[in-house]
C-alpha cells in the first residue's frame, strides 16, 4: 500500500520542536515531504545554524517514526539552514538592511568568505568537486574515469555523484540495486574498486527529481555525511551543471579541497564555463584546473584528425583566467561505447590510449592536491 503524505504528516506530529509541545509540522521549520516511488520518505526541518545541536534530537526522533511506519523503505531527513520568508530569525532579503534593535547601533555587515563551521568528513583527506558550466560537456564520464585513475596511482578513492536531476554514475559504473544500510549509515556500493553513492540508487530509474533547493541540499548532504565512506584519500564529487543549490551546498558546508571544471573547446562551453569558475572563486574554493573534453575526434577508418568542437580553447582559457591546465580527452567512440557499456575506459583497459588522457589528468590533479591543506574550512558564502 503506497504511503501519502498526509500518513507522514500524522506520525510527524508526534514530533515535538519545543517546551511547549509545538509538533513538527505546525511549527513552520518541516520542508515539503516527499515521497519517492520506492516508498523512500525525505524532508528537512529548518533551523538557524546555532539551533544544530538542538535540533540533531528532534531530527532522530522524526527519522525514527517515519522509518518505523509500516511499507515505508527508507529516510532522508536532515537539519538545514536554508530559509523561507517567513522563517524565524530569517535575515534579511538581499539589498534589505534590518533596523537595529532600539538603543543600539547598527552593526557592520561581514565583508569576504568567513570561515564556516562545517565538519571536515572523518577519514576523508581531500574532496574534490568535478563541475562544469553547462550539460552535455562529458563531465559525468570525466570524473567517473578521474576517480578510476587516481584509484590506479593506488590511492584510496570514493565517487559521490551530486547531480541530483541525472544521476549518470550507476549507469557509467553499470551498478544497480539499493545500498545496504548497517548501524544506521548508509554503506556506499562497489565499482571497480571504488566506493559510490548516487541518488539514483534510491530511486526508480524513470522517477523525475521535482525537488526544490532544500530538498536537494538535504540528499547532498546526506550523502556525504551520513555514508560509511571510510579512510579516503580522495572523494570525487560529480556536480550537477551550473552554478545553482547543489554548488553552493557543497562548498558551504563541505571542506572542498578544489574544484576541476570540465569544458569543450567550443566557445559557448567556455563562456559557461567561466562561469564556474568564478562561482567557486567567490566562494573561496580553489580551482585544481580545467580539462578540455572531445578535444580531437580522429576518424577510425583513415586516421584523419578533425576538431569538431574547436581545439585547445579551454588550455586557452586556463592561461587567461590563471588557472591550471590539466589536460585535455579525444572525442573517441571507445570511451562513449565503454561509458554506455558501464565498464569505464580506466577501469577496462588502463594501459590503452584512451584511458591515458585520464591518467595524465589525474597524475596532474594528485600532485596539486598533494601540495593543498587537507580539510581546509568550508566558507560561508556572503552576499554583499
Amino acid at each position: 500500500m503506497p504511503i501519502t503524505r498526509d500518513d507522514v504528516l500524522k506520525v510527524l506530529s508526534t514530533v515535538t520542536v519545543d517546551a511547549a509541545g509545538t509538533p513538527l509540522p505546525s511549527s513552520g521549520r518541516l520542508s515539503q515531504v516527499v515521497i519517492d516511488p520506492t516508498n523512500r520518505v525525505m524532508f528537512s526541518i529548518l533551523i538557524d545554524p546555532s539551533e544544530a545541536e538542538r535540533f540533531e534530537p528532534v531530527r532522530r526522533d522524526a527519522e525514527g517514526k517515519v522509518l518505523a511506519m509500516k511499507g515505508v523503505s527508507g529516510v532522508f531527513a536532515s537539519l538545514t539552514s536554508e530559509r523561507g520568508p517567513n522563517a524565524p530569525g530569517q535575515a534579511p532579503p538581499p539589498g534589505k538592511v534590518a533596523p537595529p534593535p532600539a538603543g543600539r547601533p547598527a552593526a557592520a555587515p561581514p565583508r569576504g568568505p568567513a570561515p564556516s563551521a562545517g565538519p571536515a568528513l572523518p577519514g576523508v583527506r581531500h574532496i574534490v568537486a568535478v563541475a562544469s558550466g553547462k550539460g552535455g560537456v562529458g563531465k559525468s564520464t570525466t570524473a567517473c574515469n578521474i576517480a578510476l585513475a587516481l584509484h590506479a596511482q593506488g590511492l584510496k578513492v570514493g565517487l559521490l555523484d551530486a547531480d541530483i536531476y541525472g544521476p549518470s554514475v550507476p549507469k557509467l559504473f553499470g551498478l544497480s540495486g539499493k545500498p545496504a544500510v548497517e548501524d544506521g549509515r548508509i554503506q556506499p556500493m562497489r565499482g571497480h574498486g571504488i566506493g559510490v553513492m548516487s541518488i539514483g540508487f534510491l530511486i526508480d530509474a524513470e522517477a523525475a527529481m521535482i525537488w526544490r533547493g532544500p530538498m536537494v541540499q538535504s540528499a547532498i548532504t546526506q550523502m556525504l555525511r551520513e555514508v560509511n565512506w571510510g579512510e579516503l584519500d580522495v572523494l570525487v564529487v560529480d556536480m550537477p551543471p551550473g552554478t545553482g543549490d547543489a554548488q553552493l551546498t557543497m562548498a558551504q558546508a563541505t571542506p572542498l579541497s578544489g574544484a576541476v571544471i570540465v569544458s569543450t573547446p567550443q566557445d559557448l562551453a567556455l563562456i559557461d564555463a567561466r562561469r564556474g569558475v568564478t562561482m567557486f572563486k567567490k566562494v573561496a574554493v580553489p580551482i585544481l584546473g580545467i580539462v578540455e573534453n572531445m578535444a580531437t575526434f580522429v576518424c577510425p577508418n583513415c586516421g584523419h584528425a578533425s576538431h569538431i568542437f574547436g581545439h585547445g580553447g579551454a588550455r586557452e582559457e586556463a592561461e587567461r583566467l590563471g588557472v591550471p591546465f590539466l589536460g585535455e580527452v579525444p572525442l573517441n567512440m571507445t570511451i562513449r561505447e565503454s561509458s554506455d557499456a558501464g565498464r569505464p575506459v580506466v577501469a577496462v583497459d588502463p594501459e590503452g590510449p584512451q584511458a591515458q588522457g585520464y591518467r595524465a589528468i589525474a597524475a596532474a590533479l594528485w600532485k596539486s592536491l598533494s601540495g593543498a591543506p587537507a580539510g581546509r574550512a568550508a566558507p560561508r558564502i556572503v552576499i554583499e
